[in-house]
């Protein structure tokens, strides 16, 4: 038996299209996926430190293996995850946020960073409750210690990643998976959302992870 957990991806829910589709698909062979709710009811106050410590919260207590799937800031999350839980056996990242704040930052621009940083909340677009939310500053400096280069405990990873992805391009998944040989990036024929190709991904997890 394996241990199956979703994480949704930045500003989303457990609610979102690609959570309750993978959710509907796990149920049909009768297998449990748990979605997290990784905003736990305070986006605000959000961190990529308090993402991993409630993953790892939900562990198995006994020697269970878990496999983690995540969804671009959930996909970071979770291979920052593996690097420090053994019990993490396998990686499935969907159009995962390597370099996330090196992508993000420059598209809020230089001036509102600055005014996020003495203000110490902006107004963020939250796509799960579609509404403005504010974002406390601390989310930067506490992602900014999650740098790509210390993941580096080899661990079976199937990344799925669109070609024409506008958030987080392609090459963040081909630079990471260029320099560590357990890592398989499939490409594919959409954007960041990878809405149209549910049932291809679907395929891809069902062999990777022997469903």
């Amino acid at each position: 038996m394996t241990n199956y957990i979703y994480l949704h991806g930045f500003a989303s829910s457990p609610k979102s299209a690609k959570a309750e589709y993978f959710l509907r698909r796990f149920q049909s062979l009768n297998i449990s996926l748990k979605l997290l709710d990784l905003n736990q009811g305070d986006f605000s106050h959000l961190t990529i430190t308090r993402q991993i410590e409630q993953v790892a919260a939900e562990f198995p207590t006994d020697e269970t293996p878990v496999t983690l799937i995540g969804s671009s800031l959930g996909g970071l999350t979770a291979a920052h995850t593996s690097q420090k839980y053994s019990k993490v056996k396998q990686l499935v990242l969907l159009a995962p946020a390597f370099g996330f704040l090196s992508h993000w930052l420059p598209r809020l621009g230089e001036e509102q960073v600055q005014r996020w940083q003495e203000e110490k909340y902006l107004q963020v677009y939250h796509y799960g409750d579609k509404q403005s939310l504010p974002l406390h500053y601390k989310f930067v400096t506490d992602a900014s210690q999650y740098l790509d280069e210390h993941l580096q405990r080899p661990i079976p990873t199937l990344i799925l990643h669109g070609r024409y992805d506008e958030v987080i391009p392609i090459t963040a998944s081909r630079d990471y998976a260029a320099s560590r040989p357990w890592v398989e990036l499939i490409e594919l024929e959409d954007d960041h959302s990878l809405g149209n190709v549910l049932s291809e991904m679907w395929k891809l997890i069902q062999a990777f992870c022997q469903l």
